[in-house]
């Protein structure tokens, strides 16, 4: 056998290894955490919010070395965007801490409980789903976020990173690790995969004996990845084709401002709108106007045959472009007959992710809400509110678009499961 095949399989031998004991590490600390009391978990996530502020400069200079190597590489805007951690982030990741442990425990809540004839009381109670994995690409705010709402759920949990975010999440983790120790609670409760190899990841998602559930979040190329090689349930967050309909009763203006935030305030985000969908007695005036916003504002617009005609500078849109997950300055626009043909479209190329109508008529609002399926649907507001944070779950740790055992934003009590709890008085069973 050669030296370099000899090699080869001591470095994988290493790395399953490695995966394997960090699972393992993962099962041992949420045997104890699900034990653990509301104020301790609290202390903790309190601790891991002052750490990361202390040291806010050496997540920026770490973030910073991830950066330079992300442009060397030719990275998008929109990319570096996600990875870029400023001052303002981490400040914001730090109140997100602060904010969970705010939240209210929902380990040990009791729901539901009923008599049966038999004189059984029957209820459920709320548990932690275990050791969570969850696997993600560059926005390296994923690391405090997701540590942070599995620990108040009483979940240990396993962390993989991108490779151009690891310097980042190392760093992070670092800090969390340290803070978990000194609210006495087991440093492996956070675990950080220090390796970049592709390989690691397969090989955790091997370990449905020690991993409980797996979140993905990143491309739509990353969740199929995993999706498809995983023996762990998986919460997928495919990618976000959100869409806005502006109805023909839509006040232009409030149309207008929603369209543009939804789409420039942070385009490189799943709850960004991707298509605009203009009711055809609206168009030709509201069109133009919008158009010229968003050109303005370097959006890249991508119009249908009846868009093009009122705003003839723009590009037609290919078929596949329906379908596409920009994140970037781009949108489709498409000029529809009704909110029949609207919600039609959204049904085809949706990723039932986020829509939102823009109207003034009750009843259109009630037919889209009732008619369109997705995980968030808004009316007369920005796409950009589909997220845990602005829907008062605290931070979050995905937005969910499969339906077991969620769907939406995912907050703390979507990290827990119910279990049966029955109380007797002696009852046998005929």
């Amino acid at each position: 056998m050669s030296e370099t095949r000899t090699s080869t399989l001591k470095q994988t031998s290493r790395l399953v290894e490695l995966i394997d004991e960090i699972a393992r590490k993962g099962r041992n600390a949420s045997k104890i955490l699900g034990k653990v009391a509301s104020r301790s978990k609290d202390e903790a996530l309190l601790k891991m919010a002052a750490a990361i502020l202390s040291e806010k400069s050496y997540i920026i200079e770490e973030n910073r070395k991830d950066l330079e190597d992300a442009k060397s590489k030719g990275q998008s805007k929109a990319f570096i965007d996600r990875l870029t951690f400023n001052q303002n982030r981490i400040k914001a990741m730090a109140e997100g801490l602060k904010e969970i442990a705010a939240l209210r425990d929902p380990v040990g809540e009791v729901l539901g409980m009923r008599r049966r004839p038999n004189g059984l009381l029957v209820g459920k109670m709320r548990i932690p789903l275990g050791v969570i994995g969850i696997i993600y690409e560059s926005r390296p705010n994923v690391t405090g976020d997701g540590a942070g709402l599995c620990l108040k759920a009483g979940n240990a949990v396993i962390l993989r990173g991108g490779s151009e975010s690891l310097r980042s999440n190392l760093a992070i983790g670092e800090l969390m690790r340290h803070a978990l120790t000194k609210a006495d609670l087991p440093k492996d409760s956070i675990q950080v995969i220090p390796i970049t190899d592709r390989s690691a990841i397969l090989e955790l998602l091997k370990l449905d004996n020690y991993i409980d559930v797996i979140i993905p979040r990143g491309g739509e190329g990353l969740i199929r990845f995993v999706t498809e090689n995983s023996r762990i349930p998986v919460l997928k967050h495919y990618k976000g084709v959100c869409h806005i309909f502006v109805d023909e009763s839509a006040n232009i203006d409030m149309a207008e401002n929603i369209c543009i935030n939804a789409k420039i305030q942070r385009p490189g985000v799943c709850n960004a709108v991707e298509t605009l969908l203009v009711h055809e007695k609206m168009a030709k005036e509201f069109l133009p106007k919008v158009v010229r916003k968003f050109e303005e504002n370097g959006v890249e617009i991508r119009g249908c045959e009846r868009t093009k005609k009122i705003t003839p500078q723009i590009k037609r849109a290919k078929e596949e472009d329906w379908y596409e997950e920009y994140l970037d300055l781009i949108l489709s626009v498409k000029v529809v007959s009704n909110i029949e043909d609207a919600i039609a479209h959204i049904e085809k190329y949706g990723s039932d992710h986020t829509e939102a109508i823009v109207t003034r008529d009750y009843e259109k609002a009630q037919t889209f809400l009732s008619k369109v399926n997705s995980s968030t649907v808004l009316v007369n507001a920005s796409t950009r509110f589909s997220d845990g944070f602005e829907l008062g779950l605290g931070a979050e740790i995905g937005i969910s678009t499969s339906k077991l055992h969620a769907f939406g934003p995912m907050g703390v009590e979507e990290l827990t499961i119910t279990k049966f709890i029955i109380f007797g008085d002696g009852q046998i069973r005929n």
